[in-house]
């Protein structure tokens, strides 16, 4: 697993250990890039069990912050495109605006969170509460997906190294 890690991190010219391994992945992954941070979180927690909570909330809060970039380039896009409105009555504006930031608990969503933080602030929801509601989705996505990769015994993730010619 640490050897997987280590290709990733320095393909990207990332940190290859620690926190801020977990940081930047997250962030990056709230962002409108495709890249996912669960399986670094996964692999720093395995290497360093004992900083579980730690690592969960590092990258909770790199995450939020991710996805909070995204609700601000929304936000500079509306300021910047103004004279470009589209209808204003579109069925899924009425849906976000029905709702508000309680919306963004979804934030954690593939595909649908990272535009869903983009709309937020295209809308110009407030963003405090946008802040609250995104880092309480994205924790309880980190805490769901965290548990769920433990199940999975250690020689399937040995046996996957294997195939994948990393150990």
């Amino acid at each position: 697993m640490e050897q997987m890690l280590s290709q990733f991190f320095d393909f990207f010219g990332m940190p290859s250990i620690g926190l801020p391994a977990v940081f930047i992945s997250a962030f990056i992954s709230a962002t409108l890039l495709p890249v996912g941070s669960e399986p670094i979180l996964f692999g720093y927690v395995s290497v360093n069990p004992h900083l579980y909570w730690i690592a969960i909330m590092v990258a909770t809060i790199g995450n939020t912050l991710g996805g909070m970039l995204d609700w601000w380039l929304g936000l500079i896009s509306r300021n910047s495109f103004e004279s470009l409105k589209g209808p204003s009555n579109g069925r899924m504006q009425r849906w976000l605006e029905e709702r508000g930031p309680k919306m963004l608990l979804l934030s954690w969503l593939p595909g649908f969170g990272d535009p869903l933080c983009l709309a937020a602030g295209w809308l110009r929801l407030a963003w405090a509460p946008c802040l609250m509601y995104m880092f309480i989705g994205k924790l309880l996505r980190y805490l769901t997906m965290t548990w769920l990769l433990t199940l999975v015994p250690t020689s399937v993730w040995h046996q996957l190294g294997h195939w994948l010619g990393l150990i």
